[in-house]
């Protein structure tokens, strides 16, 4: 199929499903998403704020969704406790997906264990063997990628849908949180007993690899924590590229 031909069969399909989810709540949406695509709806999870919320939509009403997610290796410590009380508390065994060794074995040997802060390019492809690539097997044979993507979390963000093509992946995105607050999000984690990264009290809003993440002042941009040495505009792992 030409790739004409599959944006516009895409478009279409994204058209018949923002009709069929028209006025459902969050949890009503994915479960309708996982009738229509059985086996074929997929959830990645950081095990932060937002995808602990979702990962509670999931698991609390049995939904036919798979969660996985990314260890790039460079995890904090808290992630790895987030990620095994969110097992024990749904009695799951969320899904994890390792970085080729080969290759970060590779990357390693020839530019050391910190070129990332060395210029963009060099983060850019640490991200890529540690997340993207991983990423891109994880989403082997999905046709619909659920996210907990915020359109607060930065500029790039707030002219998303909650339903848009992903032309890399060939599949279609869901963020069924799109329009929630950080506020709305932090009620919902606290009202439910959620477990959740205890980074988060400590000032990290957004939770990525140990290097390259640290906590917000007050006043800072959502994303201002991740990759903090880098311009603003470039501040993106490739997970969501367009």
């Amino acid at each position: 199929m030409c790739n004409n031909t599959r944006r516009t069969t895409m478009n279409e399909n994204i058209n018949a499903l923002t009709a069929a989810l028209e006025g459902k709540n969050e949890t009503e949406s994915l479960a309708i998403l996982a009738d229509l695509f059985p086996g074929q709806v997929v959830f990645s999870t950081s095990l932060g704020y937002e995808d602990q919320v979702i990962t509670d939509f999931i698991l609390k009403n049995n939904l036919n969704i798979s969660i996985f997610t990314l260890d790039t290796g460079r995890m904090f410590n808290e992630t790895y406790m987030t990620l095994q009380k969110t097992n024990n508390r749904y009695d799951t065994k969320i899904k994890v997906y390792y970085p080729q060794t080969a290759a970060a074995e590779e990357l390693i040997s020839t530019k050391g264990p910190l070129s990332f802060y060395e210029s963009v390019e060099n983060r850019k492809e640490c991200c890529f063997i540690r997340k993207v690539e991983p990423l891109n097997r994880a989403l082997k044979g999905a046709k619909i990628w659920v996210t907990g993507i915020r359109a607060e979390q930065s500029g790039n963000r707030q002219s998303m849908h909650k339903l848009e093509a992903d032309e890399a992946h060939d599949l279609i995105k869901f963020h069924p949180i799109l329009d929630w607050t950080f506020e709305d999000v932090k009620s919902y984690v606290k009202s439910n007993g959620i477990p959740y990264n205890p980074l988060h009290d400590k000032g990290f809003v957004s939770i990525g690899c140990a290097p390259c993440t640290r906590a917000i002042q007050e006043g800072e941009d959502f994303r201002a924590g991740r990759w903090w040495w880098e311009d603003e505009s470039k501040k993106e792992c490739g997970l969501h590229a367009k």
